[in-house]
């Protein structure tokens, strides 16, 4: 997946939060803002190719604090809109510099 079309969708307005990513945003206490801030300056460090019902991906950016954010998000290259699947703050005991899940 391209980053930039999720990226032209969110400066587009364009975007679908679910009720999952609302809830998950509220738990670690993040504004849209801050998640929105991740991605324009994040990188995608999964691909959810076969996703339903569109591709998704896994994208780790810094909030305005240089704190670290994950998002899943999904992308309709029909309508061109993105789907916020779900969003979080990432685990130091799960991940390896963000970036990469340990084993």
């Amino acid at each position: 997946m391209n980053i930039q079309k999720i990226i032209s969708a969110i400066q587009g307005k364009r975007i679908r939060i679910t009720d999952h990513a609302d809830e998950e945003a509220q738990a670690d206490n993040l504004s849209f803002d801050e998640i929105f801030f991740s991605v324009l300056q994040g990188k995608i460090i999964e691909d959810y190719p076969t996703d339903k019902p569109y591709p998704s991906c896994l994208i780790y950016g810094d909030n305005f604090h240089g704190e670290p954010i994950h998002s899943v998000w999904a992308y309709n290259k029909e309508t061109k809109w993105s789907v916020l699947v779900t969003v979080y703050r990432p685990d130091p005991d799960l991940w390896l510099n963000w970036r990469e899940r340990k084993k």
